[in-house]
């Protein structure tokens, strides 16, 4: 099986991709924090997807630092070149282009960043030998994956539901997107790929919505999951929604439905 075999369509789901982007803000702002991106810098954004955190640093930094994004999926990169147009934002473009061969001559950037890509890359390894490849000598990166699967609840309660209903092939992907949170996988993959002066911290994120039903609203809207509805008959579509509410009852309090989520933040220099 392929690393890409259950994994959504990236490029058919980028329209729609967005109704994440609110839950994992956050996990942005902590990464560009870590950046730190100064005036004058050149960034590279790595799987950039519909454009973030690419696009809220150009915001923030008014023009002064030049931003690259690239991603393999066509559909993510002509979402995110959009937003450019639409907000008419300088010094920042979009390339559709696969991690693991980045088109970049060695040394090109100041600061890389990554989120919640390389694990989904189709060689992660590969991928992040060639962040560190691009990266100028000194040079600082960031980079977020998720963690384990029990502490990745959302897809932890997919991947249960789904798990007798479909063949392995069409399971929802919980081991390839949880693939680098176990003890020391991403430390000994950084170092594989030429990093040595890096720290790795467990952060938290946590899904917000107003209800059950909320948050089973944008499941549904952004296909996520349309590659296993496909394969189901359309009646099993509200008991496997009654089933992941089981899980998620213990999560909702007097302000809705709150889900914490781990994931690994990586920062360091070349």
């Amino acid at each position: 099986m392929s690393a890409k075999t259950n994994q959504p369509d990236w490029d058919k789901i980028a329209e729609k991709f967005d109704l994440w982007l609110p839950q994992i803000a956050p996990v942005g702002d902590a990464l560009l924090e870590a950046l730190d991106a100064k005036p004058g810098d050149h960034v590279l954004d790595v799987a950039s997807g519909t454009g973030e955190p690419a696009l809220t640093l150009a915001r923030q930094t008014h023009g002064h630092v030049r931003i690259t994004g690239v991603d393999a999926a066509e559909g993510m990169v002509k979402v995110a070149q959009g937003k450019v147009h639409k907000d008419r934002l300088e010094h920042i473009s979009f390339q559709t282009m696969p991690a693991e061969t980045l088109d970049f001559k060695e040394g090109s950037f100041d600061k890389v960043l990554c989120r919640f890509g390389v694990m989904l890359f189709a060689n992660p390894e590969k991928g992040l030998k060639e962040m560190q490849r691009v990266l100028k000598p000194g040079g600082r990166f960031a980079l977020a994956v998720w963690s384990t699967p029990e502490t990745m609840p959302s897809m932890y309660w997919t991947h249960q539901v789904m798990k007798n209903r479909l063949h392995e092939d069409l399971h929802p992907p919980l081991a390839k997107v949880t693939s680098l949170g176990g003890e020391g996988v991403l430390e000994k993959m950084l170092q594989q790929a030429g990093f040595s002066q890096f720290t790795v911290a467990v952060k938290e994120v946590h899904y917000d919505f107003p209800s059950f039903d909320a948050y089973w609203d944008v499941v549904e809207a952004s296909d996520i999951l349309k590659l296993q509805y496909d394969a189901l008959p359309k009646e099993d579509r509200a008991t496997i929604r009654d089933e992941i509410a089981q899980f998620a009852r213990d999560y909702i309090g007097p302000n809705g439905l709150r889900v914490p989520h781990q994931y690994l933040l990586a920062t360091g220099v070349k």
